[in-house]
C-alpha cells in the first residue's frame, strides 16, 4: 500500500527586466541628485524678479497722484458745466436783443419807427404833383382835383403801408421763431453739458478704481515675485520627481514558500526502509562470542 509525502522549500527570486538599462538609470539618477541642489531661484531670476518689484513701485509712486487727481476731476463732472454761465449769458444777451421785436403784435404801420416820415414825403409829392397839374390847367381845388387827389393818395400810399404791415409781421414772426430756436439751442447745449458731466462721472469712478490699483500696484509685484520665489523651486522639484519617481519604481525582489505533497508505492516505502536499515548495520562479518 503507498504513503503520502510533504516536502516544503522557500524560493527567493529577483525581478529585474531593466538589468542591462541600469548604467543609463543610474547615471539619470545621479544628475538628478546633483540638480537637487540646483532648485532654488537663479541669480539672473532673482535679478528679474527684483527688477519687476522695482519697476512697479516706480511706476506707483510716478503715476498713482496723476491717476488719483484724473479720478477726482472726472468724479467732479470734469469741467463739463463750466461753460454753462456762458452759455446762459449768451441766450440772455440774444433775447435782450431781440426783443420787444418777438414779443410784438402791433403790426401798425404808422407805429413803425422812420415810417411816418417817409410817408408824409410821399404824400407830399402826390399832393403837389396832383395839384401842379390842375393848377395848371386852371382848375386847382376843383371837385375833380379833389377827386383826383384821393385816388393819387390811395394809389400810392396803399402799397407802401401794406408793404410795410406785412414787413412788419415777418419782422416779428421771424423773431420770435429765431428766440425759440435759441431756447432750443440753448437747452440742447445745457443739456449735452450735463450728460457729459455724468459720463465724466461715471469714467472717474472707473479712474479711481484704477488708482487704487495703481497704489496696490507695487505690493501686488512683491506679492507675485515672493510666489514666483517659493514656486520656482517647487516646479524644479517636481520636474526631477517626474523623472525619480518612476526610475525607482523599475525591478523588484520576491520571496515565498512553497509545499508540495507525495504518493508513494509501497515497494519504494520498503526500499527506502532497507536503505535506512542498512545503514544503522555495521559493516564487516559479524561473530558472536566463544570462538
Amino acid at each position: 500500500m503507498g504513503g503520502e509525502s510533504k516536502t516544503s522549500q522557500t524560493q527567493n527570486s529577483t525581478t529585474n527586466p531593466w538589468a542591462e538599462a541600469q548604467p543609463a538609470l543610474q547615471g539619470i539618477l545621479g544628475q538628478l541628485q546633483s540638480n537637487l541642489g540646483n532648485t532654488g531661484v537663479t541669480g539672473a531670476e532673482n535679478s528679474a524678479l527684483n527688477t519687476i518689484q522695482a519697476n512697479a513701485n516706480s511706476a506707483t509712486s510716478q503715476y498713482a497722484p496723476q491717476i488719483g487727481a484724473n479720478a477726482t476731476e472726472l468724479l467732479n463732472g470734469g469741467g463739463a458745466l463750466n461753460q454753462t454761465g456762458a452759455v446762459n449769458k449768451n441766450y440772455e444777451d440774444y433775447y435782450k436783443a431781440t426783443n420787444p421785436l418777438a414779443s410784438n403784435t402791433n403790426y401798425n404801420p404808422y407805429d413803425t419807427p422812420g415810417f411816418k416820415d417817409a410817408l408824409n414825403t410821399l404824400t407830399s409829392d402826390i399832393t403837389s404833383a396832383t395839384n401842379g397839374q390842375f393848377a395848371a390847367a386852371g382848375r386847382d381845388f376843383s371837385g375833380a382835383n379833389s377827386q383826383a387827389l384821393g385816388r393819387g393818395l390811395t394809389q400810392g400810399l396803399a402799397p407802401v403801408l401794406s408793404s410795410q404791415y406785412n414787413q412788419n409781421v415777418q419782422n416779428q414772426q421771424g423773431a420770435a421763431g429765431n428766440l425759440y430756436a435759441a431756447g432750443n439751442t440753448n437747452a440742447g447745449l445745457l443739456s449735452g453739458m450735463q450728460q457729459q458731466a455724468l459720463a465724466n462721472k461715471q469714467q472717474g469712478t472707473q479712474a479711481a478704481t484704477q488708482a487704487m490699483d495703481a497704489q496696490n500696484t507695487g505690493a501686488n509685484a512683491t506679492l507675485q515675485a515672493e510666489a514666483m520665489r517659493r514656486g520656482i523651486p517647487v516646479q524644479a522639484l517636481g520636474l526631477l520627481a517626474q523623472i525619480g519617481i518612476p526610475i525607482a519604481g523599475l525591478g523588484g525582489q520576491s520571496t515565498g514558500t512553497s509545499t508540495g505533497t507525495q504518493t508513494d508505492s509501497g515497494m519504494r516505502q520498503f526500499q527506502q526502509f532497507a536503505s535506512g536499515l542498512g545503514a544503522l548495520m555495521p559493516k564487516g562479518p559479524i561473530t558472536f562470542g566463544g570462538g
